[in-house]
């Protein structure tokens, strides 16, 4: 098995020079990483959830610091964070229903208990795993009802007693770990799933005869699209071409060979053609706590055109893209510059850039932003894996599971988001 020092190193080197492409590629490749280091973690006899957590975080804050932005990577850490709490919960949970089902078979005799129904400890386990566990963002979106607010026990104490003290303890730590490896499958599963989720509710939302804008290029986007026209929808798809990288041109070559009508603008035309358009479809690099998205450059543009002429704006995004941090936050780095390359031939403007002029900085400067903030008041609906949720909704339930995440879950060191600002990072003013 591979040491899981490399394996950190070596995602950290892949995060730091920015080669894996995408959010979900991203969260996946964390998840997996996470397992691992779960996987391997020794854990004592006592404590065993503390080890995990400790060993996650240690993990998760070089993670986060090797690329701020990709708020993909916190999202997960948050998310394995709080699945070790809540597996420990649920195994505590489970040992005091067995020592409650002990005391009742104790004293069945006294009490008369042929009238009472006898329910198994893995009954009663169930019920009190479920009511003592807290909710989940993925059961909140969809729609489980809340369980009661009860204080956590920590499986440090209540240990039960007697010779077979140690041998139950180890028990624990081995069910412990694997409770929280198949979880952490679950979420990878759920990952890997987003896209096909996401896209079966396509034929709700595009009906005949239509006309989509959408730019740049997202899977995500692609997939939905691609499974309303299987549903015999027919439509056209407007594609802006997403300067500079020009990844429109990607998505409307793949919609043509999967037999979709497509027409590609340029971004500049979007306010002109906006007024033939029904929808607009869009991806999202993350959605924040408010509700605001944050997008590939440009779309803040086509928002704003879609507001006024009254277009429906529609954010599709996975779970993990869901990040539980606002974006006035200080602390959170909402952009980075990419490469001036990718706007100019610096052969053809070496005399603007030329720093030996003498002159000390030179004359031209060219700022090539990554991502635009889209504000929660432009978005008409997000469709996400588990349905669709209109802004105000999606706030709401960040209220919710926020409240059952620890707060030191929530953030980790400060230093961590303040590595690699650039100017004008942020693009939201508080």
């Amino acid at each position: 098995m591979p040491d899981t020092q490399a394996l950190v190193n070596d995602f950290l080197n892949k995060l730091k020079k920015r080669k894996i492409e995408g959010s979900q590629a991203t969260a996946k490749q964390t998840a997996e990483l996470l397992r691992s280091v779960i996987s391997q973690t020794r854990v004592p006899y006592t404590n065993q959830a503390a080890a995990l957590i400790q060993s996650v975080k240690a993990v998760g804050e070089g993670l986060i610091a090797a690329n701020p932005v990709e708020l993909a990577v916190g999202n997960v850490v948050r998310r394995v964070l709080h699945i070790i709490r809540e597996e420990d919960l649920s195994l505590t949970t489970a040992a005091m229903a067995g020592l409650n089902l002990s005391a009742v078979s104790d004293d069945e005799d006294d009490v008369g208990g042929d009238n009472q129904p006898v329910l198994s400890a893995a009954a009663i386990a169930a019920a009190s795993r479920s009511t003592l566990r807290p909710p989940s963002l993925q059961t909140l979106l969809e729609d489980v009802p809340d369980s009661a607010a009860v204080p956590h026990t920590s499986s440090s104490g209540g240990d039960s007693e007697g010779k077979s003290k140690s041998a139950d303890k180890s028990s624990r730590s081995r069910k412990l770990k694997h409770d929280v490896i198949e979880a952490v499958n679950e979420l990878i599963q759920d990952i890997n799933t987003c896209h096909e989720q996401i896209a079966e509710q396509a034929v709700e939302n595009i009906h005949q005869n239509e006309v989509i804008l959408t730019l740049g290029s997202s899977r995500t986007v692609l997939e939905f699209l691609c499974a309303a026209k299987e549903k015999k929808r027919s439509f056209r798809v407007f594609v802006a071409e997403g300067a500079p990288r020009y990844q429109g041109h990607l998505l409307a070559k793949e919609l043509v060979t999967r037999g979709l009508q497509t027409t590609l603008i340029t971004d500049s035309a979007v306010f002109a053609m906006i007024s033939r358009v029904n929808m607009v479809i869009v991806g999202a690099h993350a959605v924040m706590a408010n509700g605001g998205v944050i997008a590939p450059v440009g779309l803040n543009m086509v928002a704003l055109a879609a507001q006024k002429h009254a277009v429906p704006f529609v954010v599709l995004a996975g779970s993990h893209k869901l990040c539980p941090l606002y974006p006035h936050h200080p602390e959170v780095l909402l952009n980075e510059l990419r490469s001036p390359s990718e706007l100019l031939d610096f052969g053809e403007f070496s005399d603007c850039l030329d720093f030996g002029s003498g002159i000390g900085a030179p004359l031209l400067h060219v700022v090539n932003p990554t991502f635009d903030y889209v504000p929660p008041k432009l978005v008409s609906l997000f469709i996400t894996d588990t349905g669709g949720h209109n802004p105000s909704y999606i706030a709401e339930i960040y209220q919710l599971f926020v409240t059952s995440l620890r707060g030191e879950d929530m953030k980790f060191k400060s230093e961590i988001m303040k590595t690699n600002c650039v100017a004008g990072g942020n693009l939201v003013k508080s």
